[in-house]
Parts: C-alpha cells; structure tokens; sequence
C-alpha cells in the first residue's frame, strides 16, 4: 500500500512539473485522437445525412448494422488495418504500418460506426414538419436539409465527443498497428501497457490520472450538450 502511495505522489509530481516525457505522450494521444475524428466527422455528417434522407431497400438492416459495428474490438481493427499495410499486404507498399498516420487511419474505422449511427438517430429524431414546413414556405431540398442538420447540431457534436473518447481510451489499435515506439507512435494507453509491465508504476499513474481527467471533460461536455 505504501508504494502505491509514493507511486500515486510522484505520479501527480510528474504531471505538476509538466514532465516532458509525460507531456509529449499525452499530446501526441490527443492529436491522433482528434485527427482521426475530425476525419471521420468530415465523412460521417454527409454520408449520415444522405442514408437518412434517401429512400431504398435494406437501409434498416444497414443502420442495424452500423449499430451492431458500435461495439466492435479494437483488437479486430488493429488486425484488419495491419493485414491491410504491411509488406505483404494490399497496399503495403505505402510503408504506412508503425506511424501516427496507421494509427489514425484505424481509429477513424473504429469511431466512423458510431459517429454516423448517431448521426442518423439524430436527424431521425426531427420531426418531419420542419422539412416539410420549410420546403412549403419556399426552400429548396438542401435549403430544408442544412436547416435539418441544424436543429441537431449538438446531437451531432455529441457524437462525435463520444467518437473521440472511444478513439483516445483504445489500446488494440495503437499496438498492433504503432508498435509503441517511443518518442513516435507511443500514446497514453500503450505506455500505460508497458510500463506497469516494467514496474514503473509511477509514470503509469501519472498517464492514467490524464487519461481518466480526458474522460471526466468528455462527460462533462457531453452532460453540457444534452442539457442543450
């Protein structure tokens, strides 16, 4: 008990003093994370909106589909993009396997499922009046559409909070396809991995403070927007 006290300590001294290593992991976790989202956000709004507002057969078993991808392993992801870029795979000529950039490419797979479900469920909980009420009164289809996507936009941006806490909180990916090299593709919950496995518990506390406080303000924004 009296280690896991010293180690809580020096673990908040770390992250007081700003520790350097402590630093550069955590950013370099956020800026893959919110890369990754913002990528998948750019996809997900127009698809999200294009599945909702069309008409055509099996779009129920898609959007079940899409559901059921909500909860997908990361581990399975990591898999898939890994067989996709390396040398013997598809397109692993790119040399892309081991960088920020696979990492990111496999964590905008992994949060796409959810952003675009949730994008949808969104604008199908407008009532259809305000489209129709808006093209009566004289707009266009994507006039009535735009004033849709602005009636849930808070919806919309909660999704895509989520989306990120999903992205920041993974581990499978990151490994399989980061191969946690130090000081280039190490984040927050790989370095957490191997440090607790090489006994250095306090810089493992130190990274999981960070991350529980990251989930702490991505529920806190999430209650703000709902209240909205």
């Amino acid at each position: 008990m009296t280690e896991l006290w010293q180690g809580l300590i020096k673990a908040i001294q770390l992250i007081v003093t700003f520790d350097p290593e402590v630093m550069e992991i955590a950013g370099r976790s956020l800026a893959i994370a919110a890369t990754s989202c913002s990528i998948a956000s750019l996809m997900c709004l127009p698809l999200g909106s294009l599945i909702h507002f069309s008409r055509f057969a099996g779009k129920r078993l898609l959007i079940n589909l899409l559901q059921t991808l909500y909860s997908v392993p990361t581990v399975a992801i990591g898999l898939f993009v890994f067989v996709l870029f390396s040398r013997a795979g598809p397109i692993g000529g790119l040399g892309l396997v081991f960088t920020p950039i696979a990492i990111v490419i496999g964590q905008a797979l992994l949060v796409t499922p959810i952003i675009l479900g949730l994008t949808i469920s969104a604008l199908s909980g407008v009532d259809k009046a305000v489209t129709e009420t808006a093209i009566s009164l004289g707009a266009s289809r994507f006039q009535a559409i735009i004033l849709t996507i602005k009636e849930v936009r808070y919806a919309i941006l909660t999704a895509v909070i989520m989306g990120f806490g999903r992205a920041i909180s993974e581990v499978g990916i990151s490994l399989m396809v980061g191969g946690n090299i130090k000081g280039f593709t190490r984040t927050i919950t790989t370095a957490i991995s191997l440090e607790t496995s090489k006994g250095d518990i306090e810089l493992s506390i130190a990274l999981g403070i960070i991350l529980i406080l990251l989930a702490m303000i991505i529920n806190f924004a999430l209650n703000r927007l709902q209240q909205r």
